[in-house]
């Protein structure tokens, strides 16, 4: 048998077509483990090698009071951000899906605008629009409302309402994607079987959607934990999240702490991501939150 025939017989043909997926992802797996693995596996390293072999950097983790504070409020922040986006964006992707699609495309137009936007400029925006002499306080003062301007920048309460607007997106759009899936036909059935429209909501729409709003409250929750740039210009000292601690550390030049607190940050994610995969069925939300 010539070679061309061998090359083309079903053996090699089918040989090729196992290979092809492999030599067209090799360069992602390549550029992934230069860029991020190396990296990350360095980060671990030097969390217990430096300046010795040693577990001392990882167990100040959990006997320094500061930095059981700090984990603790970028928990709370995480999670007070989680639900306020849940219930925002919620209703309005279920307003989207009963829209028109001409109209519901406009409106994902204007949720997408800001997203597409530097989070550092959407934070400064907030930081005009919350400060002392800002938009807020000259309005209420004009309206009468306040005799004094209030303290809203730099304050607990800043940091969530710019952290759920910059997260918004990332709720709204997974679940209006499931929303959009789900069978008209299944909501005007349950109506004409006597169900009232909050028993149609709770009954028809909010089960099924919920791989689209689980996969959208587990992405803004491993986001905010990591948030860093938002908290530190619009927060105040009682804001310290695990990001800018891990920031100070590597001011100080206190590289093996700093490295041990990010190290505990991408376990705390994994844990997150496990949770919710154990819970919730991790593969089915990220496949609802793709479609």
């Amino acid at each position: 048998m010539s070679d061309a025939a061998a090359a083309g017989s079903p053996r090699h043909r089918a040989a090729r077509d196992r290979l092809m997926p492999l030599a067209l992802v090799s360069p992602l797996v390549a550029w992934l483990l230069a860029f991020y693995a190396l990296p990350v596996l360095a980060m671990l390293l030097r969390s217990v090698s430096e300046p010795t072999w040693t577990l001392e950097n990882l167990s100040h983790l959990f006997t320094d009071d500061v930095t059981a504070q700090v984990f603790l409020i970028t928990f709370r922040t995480a999670a007070i951000v989680t639900v306020c986006v849940a219930l925002i964006g919620y209703p309005v992707a279920f307003a989207l899906a009963q829209l028109p699609r001409g109209a519901a495309n406009v409106m994902l137009l204007l949720i997408l605008l800001p997203f597409w936007t530097s989070v550092l400029v959407r934070t400064y925006a907030w930081m005009v629009l919350l400060g002392r002499t800002g938009v807020l306080n000259q309005l209420l003062l004009y309206l009468g409302v306040i005799v004094a301007p209030l303290k809203v920048l730099n304050t607990s309460l800043a940091v969530v309402v710019a952290m759920t607007h910059i997260l918004l997106p990332y709720m709204i759009l997974p679940t209006y994607s499931v929303l959009l899936d789900i069978d008209r036909a299944l909501p005007r059935a349950a109506a004409g079987l006597g169900a009232s429209p909050f028993g149609v909501l709770r009954q028809v729409w909010l089960p099924l959607s919920m791989p689209g709003a689980a996969a959208g409250m587990m992405l803004v929750f491993v986001l905010a934990l990591g948030f860093f740039i938002t908290p530190a210009l619009v927060g105040g000292p009682r804001d310290l999240m695990v990001a800018m601690l891990i920031q100070q550390q590597v001011d100080l030049v206190n590289w093996p702490f700093a490295s041990a607190l990010a190290a505990a940050l991408l376990l705390v994610t994994l844990v997150v991501l496990g949770i919710g995969h154990r819970l919730l069925g991790l593969d089915r939300i990220i496949r609802a939150g793709r479609r």
